[in-house]
């Protein structure tokens, strides 16, 4: 297959047929036989995707990538492309109610908002696997205390096991990138609702990292009750310092 590439909505489309065989090698490690592709592009990662013994769709936003993949994967992907967004996109319309698997090779500028969508749909997607810029990458997996631990650390730790896998460097893409980026893995973990207002949880969540650098004490005050008591130990402490466990007690604490 010819390897041709473009940058389109912050995506830059892999070159390295290893790299690509590589990341579709992540999706042996689910049970799920639905896999949905984000972003295919020219199809570099879609042609290892399809020699694997799964029920294949991609989901392409741009129209002339649409028509790359129709000329030049013919019967194979036939019936399989979605021509939408999938920010936008009904996910019952993707596998029914079915559950599945993600997959992509996801555009830098919205790979944490589709990661906000994974979350609002946990449940129907039980394994994702990528790759994304390096940083977000980080900021993932990385446990408290670090100084990458932030807000979607804590939201997708909450519910799915994540592991860093390995680094990709600039020269395997086209256009190249002026970041590194990193290939990840997420499975869902045993937690279907979290011990506490989950609404909350969240709002928690996001408003001590909006000002991580002030203790909780300071960074919370907006959300807390009038005269709440506010002199334990935790609420000297910045966000980056508690665990999904902490954060699951302090929001059971307010």
């Amino acid at each position: 297959m010819e390897v041709r590439a473009k940058k389109y909505l912050g995506q830059h489309f892999l070159t390295d047929l290893n790299v690509a065989g590589r990341i579709a090698d992540t999706i042996d490690a689910t049970t799920q036989h639905n896999v949905l592709e984000i972003g295919p592009g020219m199809g570099v990662l879609t042609q290892f995707l399809l020699a694997k013994d799964k029920n294949l769709k991609v989901v392409e936003i741009d129209g002339e990538s649409v028509e790359y993949l129709q000329r030049n994967f013919g019967e194979k992907l036939e019936g399989r492309i979605i021509f939408d967004d999938f920010l936008k996109i009904d996910i019952d319309k993707l596998f029914g109610d079915e559950k599945f698997a993600l997959i992509g090779n996801y555009p830098y500028n919205i790979s944490s908002q589709i990661f906000f969508k994974v979350l609002d749909n946990r449940d129907r997607i039980p394994f994702v696997s990528g790759m994304i810029q390096k940083e977000v990458a980080k900021r993932i997996a990385s446990p408290a205390g670090n100084k990458d631990y932030g807000i979607l650390s804590v939201l997708l730790q909450a519910y799915y096991d994540i592991e860093y896998l390995f680094t990709v460097p600039p020269g395997v893409f086209a256009p190249p990138p002026k970041v590194d980026s990193a290939v990840i893995s997420m499975k869902r973990n045993g937690v279907n609702k979290l011990p506490c207002d989950e609404k909350l949880f969240k709002t928690v969540v996001k408003t001590s990292f909006n000002q991580r650098r002030k203790t909780l004490r300071n960074s919370l005050k907006s959300i807390l009750p009038q005269g709440f008591d506010t002199s334990a130990p935790v609420w000297n402490k910045r966000p980056e310092q508690l665990s999904v466990a902490d954060f699951i007690e302090l929001t059971n604490s307010i």
